[in-house]
């Protein structure tokens, strides 16, 4: 079970287990959200118990997806596509120990031009699966 928050903590949940590979998202989107490169795992929407969400706010963010966010704080929290049965939890808002770790990179084109992705993980351009 994973267990997460915001900051302030107006939204905290429970959710799991992971259902995919934990990501690192280098897309322009997730960049300017999060201020870098976005690090997320995927869950069953189902799965997702929020057992507080006083400060949870939407933000429609494409044509396909809205981000979940924390209203008071501004902490980055979920993506959670319009179609299919999954959410991404943002890994930093995780409680320790996850026991989780980064499986790959994607959106690699749309990185940033101030870092490096290392070599220890598969990369992904944009529109191919992990």
């Amino acid at each position: 079970m994973l267990r997460g928050a915001c900051l302030c903590g107006g939204v905290s949940y429970t959710a799991g287990p992971p259902t995919g590979t934990a990501i690192a998202c280098h897309c322009d989107e997730c960049r300017r959200q999060s201020g870098h490169h976005f690090a997320a795992v995927p869950v069953s929407k189902r799965s997702l118990r929020l057992e507080r969400q006083d400060t949870l706010r939407w933000y429609r963010a494409s044509q396909i997806g809205k981000r979940g966010f924390c209203g008071t704080c501004g902490a980055t929290l979920f993506w959670r596509g319009d179609e299919g049965a999954h959410v991404h939890l943002l890994m930093g808002a995780l409680k320790a120990p996850t026991g989780l770790r980064l499986g790959a990179h994607v959106w690699v084109r749309e990185k940033g031009d101030y870092y490096d992705i290392g070599a220890d993980l598969p990369t992904y351009r944009e529109g191919e699966e992990c």
